[in-house]
């Protein structure tokens, strides 16, 4: 049905400056959100969520996206990408048709949760209807709320493929197609899913891919379904390791030596929220278990738990009744607890582009944050920690002494 190719298989502001981190944009760079052309009803709402002034990705990304062509949108953790979708989004719809205009596909669930609730936010003054489609949520009420017309539809890649192969999600008059953290779904785990929802849309559908990682395949894999006519904002990768984020190693030489060496950090730490993260759900629950017998006080996280004890889980570590949060890489994505000034990597992470998704958890909106990685002596943590420093042309630098001098925020 698609003309294009499918292969076969909070404070809301950033210090960067104008044009010093990003590269292939030759675009116009508006710095007030009043110059973008923005309906008065979505200009009261951005104003309204506390959003004064753009972040650079926001000044680059939103004007092409209401002007309607394709779009790759790249930018560090914590820089606007959800606020830059999000108003594309609502700019883009049309409140007096009452079908879906806008699609926003989300890798896991509390991310389409957490893009669901901006957009309602900023939508506050408009006649915008927004509908959520994840996994968990009541399927006839799904169904139910899609025939109503919603303008923009908010889900994971399963749950949308399931309401439009059962006719519930008509998306004839599709007018663009969101896809965050692009570099996730277009990997092997959702690609066939992603492929199959592009053959449902209209030839002239736009396509907008917003990530704060952009490996060269998925580059490469975008063309095949993108107009050769797009914008590209893209962020030079020695760029890429966040400013503001101190990154820093301890080297605890053997796995039984890691427990110890965070129960010994652990009586240093005095900032409001950590998160922990461990590379598989059996290393998080065992965490947990060791952390909770040493009575200590923490919350886990991971894809194995029914989706009300992850969203139970999550609300208590947001509202900070609960200070430490251990999880897989569910989270590294895009969640945005403010709070969280420290990441603990348990484990360091076998890819390198969720070694940046992860520490970008900290410091978000511009604020000071660090990250601790716990390193041991064994081939694979040491391949992938200097393969990690390489990647992105940095120096992560041994853990200091004065444990209280860099956890001091």
């Amino acid at each position: 049905m698609s003309s294009r190719s499918i292969p076969n298989t909070e404070s809301h502001s950033s210090d960067t400056k104008k044009g010093e981190k990003f590269e292939d944009f030759n675009g116009e760079v508006l710095d007030n959100y009043d110059d973008m052309g923005l309906k008065e009803s979505l200009l009261r709402g951005v104003y309204g969520y506390g959003w004064e002034k753009p972040t650079p990705v926001q000044e680059r990304a939103i004007k092409p996206m209401i002007e309607g062509g394709d779009l790759i949108a790249q930018a560090q953790s914590g820089t606007g990408k959800t606020g830059a979708f999000t108003i594309g989004a609502l700019q883009i719809a049309d409140d007096t048709k009452h079908v879906p205009q806008v699609l926003i596909l989300s890798p896991t669930r509390e991310l389409a949760d957490q893009s669901y609730k901006v957009i309602n936010h900023l939508s506050t003054y408009t006649k915008i209807q927004t509908m959520l489609c994840i996994g968990g949520m009541n399927v006839r009420n799904m169904i139910s709320g899609l025939k109503q017309g919603p303008q923009i539809v908010v889900g994971t890649p399963g749950r949308m493929q399931h309401m439009i192969d059962n006719g519930a999600l008509a998306i004839k008059q599709l007018q663009c197609l969101i896809l965050d953290e692009a570099d996730q779904m277009l990997d092997r785990g959702f690609q066939e899913v992603v492929y199959d929802i592009l053959q449902y849309v209209p030839q002239d559908v736009q396509i907008c891919l917003f990530s704060a990682t952009f490996p060269d395949s998925c580059l490469e894999l975008s063309k095949k379904f993108m107009r050769p006519q797009l914008t590209r904002i893209l962020v030079k990768r020695e760029n890429l390791t966040l400013d503001g984020i101190f990154q820093y190693y301890i080297n605890c030489e053997q796995e039984r030596h890691k427990l110890p060496c965070l129960i010994d950090l652990y009586e240093f730490i005095s900032v409001p929220q950590v998160i922990i993260f461990c590379n598989t759900i059996s290393r998080v629950e065992m965490l947990s278990s060791q952390m909770a017998e040493q009575d200590f006080t923490v919350s886990c996280i991971h894809g194995n738990l029914e989706q009300g004890e992850r969203n139970l889980r999550m609300q208590e570590f947001r509202t900070g009744s609960s200070r430490v949060l251990i999880a897989t890489d569910i989270i590294s994505r895009g969640i945005d607890v403010q709070g969280v000034s420290l990441v603990i990597n348990y484990d360091i992470p076998n890819d390198y582009e969720n070694y940046l998704h992860r520490i970008g958890r900290s410091g978000r909106h511009g604020r000071k944050g660090v990250a601790i990685n716990f390193l041991t002596d064994g081939r694979r943590d040491l391949l992938n920690f200097r393969g990690i420093e390489e990647h992105y042309s940095t120096k992560i630098e041994e853990f200091p002494h004065d444990v209280a001098g860099v956890l001091d925020f």
